[in-house]
């Protein structure tokens, strides 16, 4: 029987040997540097997220629209209104009416006095006319008698006769005129008197006066209002801005017409843009929803950041009045605006 030559066995591997402290200090100690890197770089990014261009300067604010009172020009009450709140009304659109029986009751008399006095006109220039007629024809009779006085066919007395008659007819003629003319002025009262009526009774149906957003609804159908009283408060989209506060330093650099950018927070990062509109003259306290750098800016500037008319168009619906945002303005037209947000076209 052949034996198999035996193979020596393998060497049981040797336990790893203990790291040192010293190796143990090293490896904490990169880890302490990765660490300390990472946490650095966290709050650079965190520390610097916000920093802006240079000469760019950035406060917060709230969105306003112009807010216009639509209110009845005539005293009366109010027989229907045709809105409700939050309802979008355009310009020249009919809200509310007043009762008007009773001046459509005046406006029928002064219809009847048009044309009583357009009849008046009419017999006034029948009765000039007449008295012309017998003024020529008195004219022709003093020229004939002087002709025959002065071939003494007829006496003086005749031809004296006819100076009168004719001085009559003459005066006629002018009291003709004088009451045509006056006829002529009746008619014209008359019919001043019907534009002021139909001006007013075109009144008494009140108006949008332009379009926008009905806020309040003031009045109630049935209501007597006195001449001024409101119905509703109306907001305009059109002119839309942003009020913003910046202290003296960059208050005294911006100027009415320079450009800026509107930045709010239920629209994301899109920034609008927009114009100043407005500087204030004069400084007041910080109010308290302004948020600013330091707490030594007790004294800002108002200042408003208009939306264009043709922005605001593109944007009907989504800006609301009270929105918050950020304002961005520049103190050098050179600098160049905050990115990444993307500007609304």
């Amino acid at each position: 029987m052949s034996t198999q030559p035996t193979t020596p066995s393998q060497p049981a591997p040797s336990p790893a040997a203990p790291r040192t402290p010293k190796q143990v200090g090293v490896v904490f100690g990169y880890i302490a540097l990765i660490g300390g890197l990472c946490g650095a770089g966290v709050w650079y990014y965190f520390a610097h997220k916000n920093d802006l261009p240079q000469n760019i300067v950035v406060s917060n604010g709230r969105l306003e629209m112009t807010r216009l009172d639509v209110a009845v020009k005539y005293p009366g009450r109010i027989t229907e209104i045709t809105f409700h709140e939050g309802d979008s009304v355009q310009a020249g659109q009919p809200l509310a009416y007043e009762d008007n029986a009773e001046l459509k009751t005046q406006l029928d008399g002064a219809h009847a006095n048009f044309a009583q006095a357009q009849e008046t006109v009419s017999r006034a220039k029948a009765e000039q006319a007449v008295a012309q007629a017998a003024a020529i024809l008195a004219s022709q009779e003093l020229r004939h008698a002087r002709q025959m006085a002065a071939q003494h066919l007829v006496s003086d007395m005749e031809v004296q006769e006819r100076q009168t008659a004719y001085t009559t007819r003459s005066l006629s003629v002018q009291a003709a005129e004088h009451a045509a003319a006056s006829a002529q002025a009746a008619t014209q009262a008359a019919a001043s008197q019907i534009a002021r009526l139909e001006t007013i009774l075109n009144d008494m149906t009140v108006k949008a006066p332009v379009s926008g957003l009905i806020e309040y609804k003031i009045a109630e159908q049935g209501a007597v209002l006195a001449g001024g009283g409101r119905i509703a408060s109306l907001l305009d989209p059109s002119d839309t801005y942003l009020t913003v506060f910046f202290p003296s330093e960059t208050a005294g650099k911006l100027h009415v017409g320079d450009e800026a950018r509107i930045q709010l927070d239920a629209l994301g990062k899109d920034l609008i843009p927009a114009r100043i509109s407005f500087v204030s003259p004069e400084a007041q306290f910080t109010p308290k929803y302004v948020e600013t750098a330091t707490e030594r800016e007790k004294l800002v500037y108002r200042v408003k950041l208009r939306i264009m008319p043709d922005t605001a168009q593109k944007l009907t619906g989504a800006l609301k009045a009270g929105m918050t945002g950020e304002g961005y303005v520049r103190t050098s037209t050179s600098a160049l605006w905050p990115s990444p947000a993307q500007e609304q076209d």
